[in-house]
């Protein structure tokens, strides 16, 4: 069970009797390994409060219809909340979930309050430290989830070059590699000896999680021990796979639509931050001593490099991201309600994209090819709305995260740093191409 915690009108020194507090807050990095904001938490305080904070705006029925978390996402997060709570309670500590805007919570503890968490670039996350600071609340935030530190980069994020080929030869050029990992940290300072007066409330309350069978058709049952969310079944699953040979044929099998098999499937537990990409990287270069390095397991460098390349763009653009015109002089794009419904429940008429977008509802994971063909169509084929779209993944997909997100859709709109149009997949070329014995369509076209 986990305390709801109701503090307000009370100070800070109030909570912890004078003693020197700091709260940690997780945000998207549920973890205890590679954890350098946490680890300054853990040098710096006498009491410390380890919190998550569950803004009620993911609740919320959004401008297009529906709320921002759905309940494959709300699983996997309230399964890494769990996990994190573990490895809390074995170390002293524990896991306070709370239902509130951040702007709410912590500033109603009054003055005297010190926070620790990840530094996040998206708007809405910035816009919440920039408020509290306003209020008066000490905020300190650390950068860590990016694979490359942004002052090791032979440019800085003000000139970080548009092109993701650029980026990325500059990098190798400059011969830039990342850190190692930080270990997971074992001891942490107890807790505040206060009574929060906090109401005995599960996980899943909290989240508003409806637990219903997964379809079984899903290429990351995300309901097994194995694929669960949370920092132990990342790290497994991390030794799992770069034990086996799969890496030496990922890029070969990258684009390929059914199994766990075919990716590497990091993307969800790095989405939440219960997997650091630190660690992944680590665990490659170490494969590639043992088993050998080729053009297949550099493509996993190269994928970790497209993920850093969009986090990046944030920190150059900002709020610019999420105009209706990216960073373009595009018009503004139109909205049909009627076929971004159709879209959205696989009734367009086009088997293919049907077949995508049935797995996402069903699943909330989706390979990154069939990603790559929904958005287009709805882009190109039924002159949607780009933001629509990326609020119906972020809605779904378990491993959503602002910045990949984002620039995805804008990269495939012609509305990011590379402004080319056009970038229209044929579904009936992308069907011949990757499923060309119909065996996907077959799968999701018809009843699970």
């Amino acid at each position: 069970m986990f305390g709801a915690l109701s503090s307000r009108g009370r100070s800070c020194s109030a909570l912890t009797g004078g003693a020197p507090m700091i709260i940690h807050w997780f945000r998207s990095d549920l973890r205890l390994h590679d954890n350098r904001a946490l680890a300054l938490s853990a040098a710096q305080a006498d009491e410390l409060l380890c919190i998550y904070l569950h803004d009620p705006r993911h609740d919320e029925t959004t401008r297009w219809g529906f709320s921002r978390m759905g309940d494959h996402r709300r699983i996997f997060l309230a399964d890494a909340l769990l996990d994190l709570d573990r490895a809390l309670r074995a170390r002293g500590q524990r896991l306070h979930v709370i239902k509130s805007r951040p702007r709410e919570w912590l500033s109603a503890l009054g003055p005297g309050v010190r926070v620790v968490c990840e530094r996040i670039a998206a708007p809405e996350e910035a816009d919440e430290i920039e408020v509290l600071r306003v209020a008066g609340v000490d905020v300190k935030e650390i950068w860590q989830s990016s694979l490359l530190e942004p002052e090791d980069l032979p440019f800085t994020a003000e000139v970080l070059p548009k092109i993701f080929t650029d980026f990325r030869r500059r990098v190798e050029k400059a011969g830039v590699t990342p850190h190692a990992p930080l270990p997971a940290i074992e001891h942490l300072p107890p807790p505040p000896a206060a009574d929060f007066a906090a109401v005995a409330e599960s996980i899943d309350a909290v989240l508003g999680v409806a637990r219903v069978p997964l379809d079984r058709r899903t290429s990351f049952p995300y309901d097994s021990a194995a694929c669960r969310g949370g920092e132990s079944a990342a790290l497994d699953h991390v030794r799992r796979y770069f034990s086996s040979r799969l890496p030496q044929t990922y890029k070969q099998t990258r684009n390929g639509l059914v199994g766990m098999d075919y990716s590497t499937k990091f993307s969800p537990w790095l989405a939440s931050g219960a997997l650091s990409p630190r660690t992944v990287y680590a665990a490659l270069r170490a494969h590639e001593n043992e088993y050998g390095a080729n053009e297949d397991t550099y493509w996993i460098w190269f994928e970790l490099l497209w993920r850093d390349h969009f986090r990046l763009l944030h920190l150059q653009h900002g709020r610019r991201l999420y105009h209706p015109a990216g960073l373009s002089s595009l018009p503004p794009p139109r909205h049909d309600p009627q076929a971004f419904e159709s879209w959205c429940a696989g009734q367009t008429g086009e088997a293919f994209i049907d077949a995508a977008m049935r797995e996402l509802a069903a699943t909330g994971y989706l390979s990154n090819r069939m990603r790559q063909n929904a958005a287009s169509w709805l882009i190109n084929d039924l002159q949607g709305d780009f933001r629509a779209g990326a609020a119906w993944f972020e809605r779904q997909l378990i491993d959503y995260d602002p910045y990949s997100n984002q620039g995805n859709w804008l990269y495939l709109a012609g509305r990011g740093t590379d402004p080319r149009t056009g970038r229209r997949f044929d579904p009936g070329k992308q069907a011949q191409d990757y499923d060309p014995k119909g065996a996907y369509r077959a799968l999701w076209n018809t009843a699970g």
